[in-house]
């Protein structure tokens, strides 16, 4: 049976390898029936606190094995999961909590200390449930708690208390329901929930497990937050692989390394920053992994090659994607050397279309905006009809016959498409620095800067200049001591001048990044800006 509801992938996957290894935590692990029958009993406990179809349950954990059970079993109870990025603050929590209305929040004793007051700002919060809490009496049955208070339990409270199986019903579903809203954020204005539905999930994981050719053998390290599309589907093409994965809360970059080698970890995804802080470590000899992936942001060349002559062995698949439609694109690691630059041609089940703002076809090499049609695209944005009609249009070129245009995801990035399908990242609309009428992808000026080896780790953004409009400004870590001179010279040879970066800041420690891990652009536009402005007060 080809499953169609998110957790049904791991429920298949138990009827057909009940023993084989699951998930993996910290020494612990579950197999797939132990993880069947978890889910299940979470769900059981969920609807006996009274939930209905579709109401929201949050969870608002680092990764580990009670945060798996608390997600797929909230889908398989009918209702929709929230993952909250562990790193977001109690301010950024409540907005999520209130946004979309979270009547179950399921968090740890350390953590909710911290959101206590927090809480009491939330109407529709029935039930916080703890883990890693000592249960203060026996188990009872919790009822639904009363309009106006907040009931908190105990973990195994909660799972204790729920009924036998079959005693409640899950809430039907179909694939067209919604299963998730992830909520993405930066470092200005609040987050903004994206809708999933079932057929979002399930059709991303057949679509990224069918070109990674993942299978029940592989071993996946999941290092990156279940809050972000790109972590949570380590869990959903695993689970539908029938593969296991470790769950991995890291501390410094060799803690991957030494997981990788102790686990035999297969499969591994990251980010531009992680990558270039692994790619100079010792890989251990005769590295298990079989694939890296990137996505969220292009990889420098000099990173790339790094990784690729520390794990010879290993394909690298170089992707892009956006949370409204998952994943978009990637290249297959035979064009590696021929076009490293790309991030490829449509997945499976997608088409990606180049496009100028009246919506007609781009020319081979002409920039335009990446949309992308299929499956895979979000069903929007929660509680904000404004921008979910800003984001999700009709697809262009395409004729709605019966009156229901079909909508498409239009991303905001520029890219230009070769005469063979290939895809290449100019930028973010909003990332674009224009100087003296140049339009500038930040990205063209780091992948240079890398190149230099002069730091560890570039950013590029854009502050606002009296004559030119914008000023280039490269970032460096404080641990950086090369000058903007140096910096200039080694950029001449590959940029024209208005390109070169008119200065170089050094931030206090690594370069900051979003709860996601990607650089956080916003936030440094923003210092800068703020910085330059009170250098100029003081001239």
């Amino acid at each position: 049976m080809t499953p169609t509801l998110i957790h049904d992938t791991l429920l298949a996957s138990a009827q057909a390898r009940p023993q084989a290894t699951a998930l993996r935590y910290r020494g612990q692990q579950l197999d797939y029936a132990g993880l069947a029958a978890g889910v299940e009993q979470v769900a059981a406990a969920l609807l006996a606190l009274g939930l209905g179809p579709g109401e929201r349950v949050a969870v608002y954990l680092e990764k580990r094995m009670e945060t798996v059970l608390a997600l797929f079993g909230a889908a398989a109870a009918g209702l929709v999961f929230v993952p909250i990025n562990p790193l977001l603050k109690p301010a950024q929590v409540s907005h999520i909590l209130q946004d979309c209305a979270v009547r179950v929040l399921v968090s740890s004793e350390p953590r909710h200390p911290a959101l206590a007051d927090r809480l009491s700002q939330c109407p529709a919060l029935q039930t916080v449930v703890l883990v890693d809490a000592a249960a203060a009496a026996p188990a009872t049955p919790a009822p639904p708690a009363p309009l106006g208070r907040l009931a908190t339990l105990d973990w195994n409270a909660f799972l204790q208390a729920a009924p036998g199986p079959g005693s409640r019903r899950a809430h039907r579903r179909i694939d067209a329901d919604i299963a998730a809203i992830l909520y993405t954020s930066g470092s200005t204005g609040q987050p903004k929930g994206v809708v999933l539905s079932h057929r979002n999930l399930v059709a991303g994981a057949q679509s990224v497990a069918g070109y990674l050719g993942n299978h029940p053998q592989d071993r996946l390290l999941a290092v990156l937050p279940l809050s972000f599309d790109y972590g949570l589907s380590q869990l959903s093409t695993a689970f539908l692989s029938g593969a296991s994965v470790t769950l991995l809360n890291y501390l410094a970059p060799r803690d991957i390394l030494h997981a990788v080698a102790s686990e035999g970890i297969t499969g591994l995804a990251g980010v531009p920053p992680l990558w270039q802080q692994l790619a100079g470590l010792p890989w251990p000899q005769g590295c298990s992994l079989r694939y890296l992936t990137n996505s969220g942001g292009a990889l420098p060349r000099s990173v790339l090659a790094q990784l690729r002559r520390a794990l010879p062995q290993a394909q690298v698949f170089l992707m892009y994607g956006l949370t409204e439609a998952f994943r978009s694109t990637y290249l297959p690691p035979a064009e590696l050397d021929r076009r490293p630059d790309s991030i490829g041609r449509a997945i499976p089940n997608a088409e990606i279309m180049v496009v100028r703002p009246d919506g007609s076809p781009c020319a081979p090499g002409e920039v335009g905006e990446l949309v992308h049609r299929g499956a895979l695209v979000a069903q929007g944005y929660w509680n904000d009809p404004a921008r979910t009609a800003e984001r999700f249009r009709p697809a262009p070129g395409r004729e709605a016959a019966l009156g229901t245009p079909e909508l498409a995801v239009w991303s905001g990035d520029s890219v230009r498409m070769d005469e063979q399908g290939y895809l290449y990242f100019v930028g973010r609309a909003d990332d674009m620095i224009k100087v003296s009428g140049y339009r500038i992808s930040p990205h063209e000026v780091e992948e240079v800067l890398h190149a230099t080896g002069l730091a560890d780790q570039f950013a590029v953004v854009g502050v606002a200049h009296p004559q030119q409009g914008q000023a280039v400004v490269a970032v460096v870590p404080s641990s950086c001591t090369a000058s903007l001179e140096a910096v200039q010279q080694a950029c001449r040879a590959h940029l024209p001048s208005y390109m070169l970066p008119a200065a170089l800041h050094r931030w206090p420690g690594e370069l900051p990044r979003s709860p996601n891990g990607k650089l956080d652009r916003k936030l440094m536009q923003q210092t800068l800006a703020d910085h330059f402005m009170k250098a100029d007060h003081a001239r």
